[in-house]
């Protein structure tokens, strides 16, 4: 995989913080906000693969048995006794 440096610009306090944490799991800054932005990537891939899904199986439609064409009348469904 092929890498480029970035200039990122965040908060001093934000950055001590994230220093104490990758220093905690053993890795760098650096290797900490890529695999968060890894996980965002992978993510949403994730949720615009599901989406695509979706629309797909809306334009198909569902069969729903019916034909288009309702078995029942309002009545039926709202019979008092």
């Amino acid at each position: 995989m092929e890498y480029q440096n970035i200039t990122l610009s965040i908060p001093k306090k934000i950055l001590k913080k994230v220093k104490h944490i990758a220093v905690e799991k053993n890795t760098s800054v650096s290797g900490l906000l890529s695999r968060h932005l890894e996980d965002i990537v992978e993510k949403d891939g994730a949720y615009q693969k599901a989406k695509t899904n979706q629309i797909e199986l809306m334009k198909k439609g569902f069969d729903l048995i019916c034909k288009g064409k309702a078995s029942w009348t309002r009545e039926d469904l709202h019979e008092r006794r």
